[in-house]
């Protein structure tokens, strides 16, 4: 049985006449002799309208009740696929997260695969030529639907290609693949043909939007290459391929830069600079499922320090509550939460064995006038906080010094 694991975007599916598009591509391949898992995300920007909705109730809804509002929209998609498929001829079921076998843990709204039951799969597969998956679920030990946060579909097609050990996975999505930077800040930004697992996942995790980070950590832990493609073009170059890194890669010092503004900068000012503290503060936070990205804690003066962080902004009531918690408890004298940030990132498996990159990336932002609030490095990463409105201009100006565009 030749199995491949598709998965497309919510605007790759957005209408019904996208939808009869898709289908059509997927025909080809069953008429090649292929069976295939479509994974499909919410139609367009349904997940958005759901939040919309629960948020005009309240600004805090419950995290359960959310997943079982957001598992609709994808619901919804997978069953139009499966009737469009079969109004031409094809054989096809639609199953959802918890039906496919996908267990998770209880951590709602972001919740990791523990496992998958690839002989549902297999099963359906024997007896249809197309399975249609639902992105961004599963279900946890006590029965509850969960989902795998934004982004989450490439997460279930990846674990679903590596459960049935495919050759690849096929991501399709309304881009050409991966550039060195967002074209829409930078024109001249080039297209990536090949891609290392670790620059892509330290890229997804710094803000470019082409993948979940989530995805690239289980290709890379599975070593399954990932196709990265669009949807709607035809060119037989269009698509970035992550795989394994190769000798060759390293050749390259900056592979590309991200752009991240959906970060804030939380301080505890004042903070008894004793053994224990910090893992008192952090540990707080992970104890309410709050993911903490850079860390910066300042020189000790009279046995007092500030500690820095950043966290996702939708995190951020949550954050400032458990931060609340955290002052009293370590006895800080305040905090104080800059949400106007952005985070820039510089990203390269050959800047292991080139010099000079930060010497570069630093020049280059002071030329530009840009100030460095916080930096934290990598092996093969570089990343600053600056201004929010500062952002883009720190990409431009980075990816000129770089000559990304060459």
């Amino acid at each position: 049985m030749k199995i491949i694991v598709q998965k497309y975007g919510g605007s790759s599916v957005a209408t019904t006449d996208k939808i009869r598009t898709i289908a059509n591509k997927v025909a080809k391949k069953v008429n090649a002799g292929y069976k295939l898992v479509v994974v499909l995300s919410a139609m367009g920007k349904t997940t958005d309208g759901l939040i919309s909705l629960a948020e005009e109730i309240t600004k805090s809804p419950d995290a359960r009740e959310m997943d079982m509002l957001l598992s609709t929209g994808e619901q919804v998609t997978v069953a139009l696929f499966a009737i469009t498929l079969k109004e031409m001829g094809l054989s096809a079921i639609s199953v959802n997260g918890p039906q496919a076998g996908i267990m998770t843990d209880s951590a709602h709204r972001k919740a990791k695969i523990v496992s998958i039951d690839e002989a549902r799969l297999m099963r359906e597969l024997e007896k249809h030529d197309v399975v249609v998956l639902t992105g961004f679920q599963g279900f946890n030990e006590r029965g509850d639907i969960t989902t795998l946060g934004r982004g989450g579909s490439d997460l279930s097609a990846v674990a679903a290609a590596a459960a049935l050990k495919t050759e690849h996975c096929e991501i399709y999505t309304d881009v050409d693949g991966v550039f060195t930077t967002d074209p829409r800040i930078v024109p001249e930004a080039k297209h990536i043909p090949v891609i290392s697992f670790d620059e892509m996942l330290e890229l997804a995790s710094s803000g470019s939007k082409v993948m979940q980070s989530r995805s690239i950590e289980c290709g890379k832990k599975y070593n399954m290459p990932i196709w990265v493609k669009n949807t709607f073009s035809d060119d037989p170059n269009n698509g970035t391929l992550i795989k394994e890194e190769d000798s060759t890669m390293e050749q390259v010092t900056v592979r590309g830069i991200a752009l991240d503004k959906k970060e804030a900068k939380i301080t505890l000012k004042s903070v008894k600079d004793t053994p224990g503290t910090a893992a008192k503060v952090f540990g707080m936070l992970a104890e309410k499922n709050i993911n903490v990205d850079m860390i910066v804690q300042n020189s000790s003066s009279n046995g007092n320090t500030d500690l820095s962080f950043t966290a996702p902004k939708e995190e951020l009531a949550s954050v400032m509550v458990t931060t609340k918690e955290i002052a009293k408890a370590i006895n800080a004298t305040e905090f104080d939460v800059n949400p106007a940030i952005a985070k820039v990132s510089i990203v390269g498996v050959g800047m292991k064995s080139h010099a000079g990159i930060a010497a570069t990336m630093f020049e280059s932002l002071a030329k530009a006038g840009i100030n460095i609030d916080m930096i934290s490095t990598s092996e093969i990463k570089i990343s600053v906080i600056v201004h929010e409105n500062d952002g883009e201009k720190a990409v431009k100006a980075l990816h000129a010094a770089f000559e990304l565009d060459k």
